[in-house]
């Protein structure tokens, strides 16, 4: 397994788009699931985006669904999250994470985005109203 690391973090205005890529080597061949999640300063931590690499179901938080898109390209070992819409209160770093899909227990988890325990290092998303 690689490590995890993010790509396309920036600054954009309100309303705008971002797209954001995290090579997981490693990560997409057998059962993992893939997720984005983010964190704002004095916040906690949260996932918005994940991706079931068998089955390639998604899963979206509220405060993301309908904005937000995740997509993976296995071949490539690639995730990625398209940002549409952008709002302020998206501004976040935001992390790619990886986790182990192997039962219908560990499944249900990750679709409550619980049970990643592989990270990167996080992408850095502002948005400016």
């Amino acid at each position: 397994l690689g490590p995890l690391a993010e790509s396309g973090g920036g600054s954009v205005e309100a309303g705008g788009s971002l797209r954001l890529s995290c090579a997981a080597s490693g990560h997409t061949r057998g059962r993992y699931c893939l997720a984005w999640f983010r964190q704002a300063p004095g916040e906690e931590r949260e996932g918005v985006a994940m991706l079931d690499t068998g089955d390639r179901s998604t899963y979206y938080s509220d405060s993301v669904e309908g904005r937000f898109t995740v997509s993976g390209d296995n071949a490539k070992e690639m995730l990625f999250l398209k940002m549409n819409s952008l709002q302020p209160e998206d501004t976040a770093m935001y992390y790619c994470a990886a986790a182990i899909c192997w039962t219908q227990r560990t499944n249900e988890r990750a679709r409550s985005f619980l049970g990643f325990n592989f990270w990167g290092q996080g992408a850095q998303v502002n948005v400016s109203s």
